[in-house]
């Protein structure tokens, strides 16, 4: 059987398999961020079609960090009720799942949150509207809501956690020389510009214990002008590893410029697919910890290689298990034929409209197969 099936280890978590299913933003969860029954199902049924681990959507830390509509919270207590009910519904059909962490920094949504946006620091060409660059008290206060999400995340059970620092978001801005001009021991050098991240990491370990899975999800690349680039992403990955993290997730882009990747939309062939393996092969030369490697993967035999020629340890999906959350058992059968996934994003627009995201491609296939007659004999 191939390796893509075999157990492993991050920390002491113990997967079935090396497919994860990467963060992704729902537009399920309630007004005030708690889980929905619609969103446990999602999960559940994630954990039913064979993924090996599941990363929840992003949740915010902090009111504030709100970053979409109907998105995923855990920034109160009032929220875990809910989310012990998520674990619960994925353990219970043999997954595992790990909440991701996240705060949307300068591209909060202001009409959520009805609170100003926090800068990284003073910027040309920042978003209208209510935006103000975060000072050093706030920073305090921020480390202390991730520490604070990781104890919720770790009384509802769930098996690790996530920091999201990747696709311009707060501490992908930390990251970002195209965000962080700051003068003071947050800015300038790559050290600087990853300190927070060494702080948010101790808070989190000084609750969890040494035996909790923390990982982190981050750009090898921001292609933007005067974004992160490879040498700094593999500096920041370095300090990173060294201070503890179990795991990496490798990805890239900015989100709200449209360059979320180099070839997101139409992902037709398999030289299009796995669009930062390059990158990660490099990370995976001088990281010494698990690597997961997200972005484009839609066929098996892709997957496969990756594996096999160790470019990354684990392969990490979301658009295809949209259409297909029993993708993985699919092809732990022996059907290989690539995900059903068309690349075409519209998956997200009903999420916008208050419906959650699904496939809408699928659910117009669907449509338009002819009924079948109904024989006079039935």
């Amino acid at each position: 059987m191939s390796s893509l099936f075999e157990e492993s280890f991050i920390n002491r978590m113990a997967l079935q398999n090396r497919f994860v299913r990467s963060a992704t933003w729902e537009g399920l969860a309630t007004v005030e961020g708690k889980a929905s029954p619609e969103l446990i199902e999602r999960m559940a049924s994630l954990a039913k079609g064979g993924v090996g681990l599941i990363v929840t959507s992003h949740s915010y830390v902090s009111q504030e960090g709100q970053g979409t509509p109907w998105q995923l919270g855990i920034y109160d207590d009032k929220l875990i009720p809910e989310l012990q009910e998520m674990v619960s519904a994925v353990h219970e059909n043999g997954g595992k799942i790990v909440t991701q962490l996240a705060h949307a920094g300068l591209y909060a949504e202001k009409e959520l949150t009805g609170r100003a946006a926090l800068a990284v620091s003073d910027n040309a060409d920042p978003p209208a509207g209510n935006i103000k660059t975060i000072t050093s008290g706030e920073i305090r206060h921020l480390v202390s809501s991730y520490s604070l999400a990781a104890e919720r995340a770790f009384k509802a059970g769930f098996d690790g956690i996530e920091i999201h620092s990747g696709h311009g978001y707060l501490l992908s801005q930390f990251l970002s020389p195209a965000y962080n001009k700051r003068q003071d021991e947050y800015g300038g050098s790559i050290e600087n510009r990853a300190r927070i991240h060494l702080h948010i990491y101790q808070a989190i370990r000084d609750v969890v214990g040494p035996d909790y899975p923390v990982l982190i999800k981050m750009n090898c690349a921001d292609c933007i002008e005067n974004g992160l680039t490879i040498d700094d992403s593999l500096q920041a990955a370095g300090l990173f590893a060294d201070a503890g993290f179990d795991a990496i997730e490798v990805s890239g882009g900015i989100i709200r410029t449209g360059k979320l990747s180099p070839s997101r939309p139409g992902i037709t062939t398999e030289d299009r697919e796995a669009y930062f393996k390059e990158y990660a092969g490099r990370f995976k030369k001088d990281i010494k910890i698990p690597l997961i490697l997200v972005g484009g993967l839609r066929s098996f035999e892709v997957a496969d290689r990756i594996i096999t020629e160790g470019i990354a340890d684990y392969i990490s999906m979301s658009r295809p298990l949209i259409r297909e959350p029993d993708l993985i058992n699919r092809w732990k059968k022996g059907d290989r034929r690539k995900a059903e996934c068309k690349s075409d994003n519209l998956c997200f627009n009903p999420g916008f409209e208050g419906k959650g995201v699904y496939c809408v491609t699928r659910e117009n296939e669907k449509n338009k197969r002819p009924h079948p007659q109904t024989s006079q004999f039935s």
